[in-house]
């Protein structure tokens, strides 16, 4: 990360691809309660294009052990379409859930963990401002 507008622009898409995740639990309710139209199908397959298209962007941008591409590819493709979630038993549904709430705790400790290094950063761009001001100063 070499500049403070990347960082806030890297921030920026993980807030982005939570909400997107956020989503994609919506979505396993709606197919668990079995009312969703052609519309909802729609939109469900637009969201996990954008999360899986997301995923490359952040991952060319940092690196994140957990969850892994795999894990996150295999949860999307665990769910091909709402009338298969709607037709899967509660047990696999859950497992669904656990995957997806795993992968979604696992996000928000990356964003976490750069907001930290942001915040390192803008500490560190103060303090030398606050020397450099000094010298100049003499």
């Amino acid at each position: 990360m070499n500049t403070a507008k990347q960082m806030n622009q890297l921030i920026a898409q993980m807030e982005n691809h939570l909400e997107c995740w956020k989503q994609f639990s919506r979505y396993l309710n709606i197919g668990r309660g079995k009312k969703f139209g052609v519309e909802d199908e729609s939109q469900f397959l637009e969201t996990k294009s954008v999360l899986v298209q997301e995923l490359e962007l952040i991952l060319a941008s940092v690196e994140v052990n957990s969850p892994t591409k795999e894990e996150v590819h295999t949860l999307i493709g665990n769910a091909p379409s709402l009338r298969f979630l709607s037709e899967m038993n509660e047990g696999a549904l859950r497992n669904i859930e656990s995957q997806w709430h795993k992968i979604y705790i696992g996000w928000h400790s990356i964003l976490g963990q750069l907001k930290v290094r942001q915040n390192a950063e803008d500490s560190k761009s103060a303090f030398a401002g606050l020397l450099g001001g000094k010298k100049k100063g003499r």
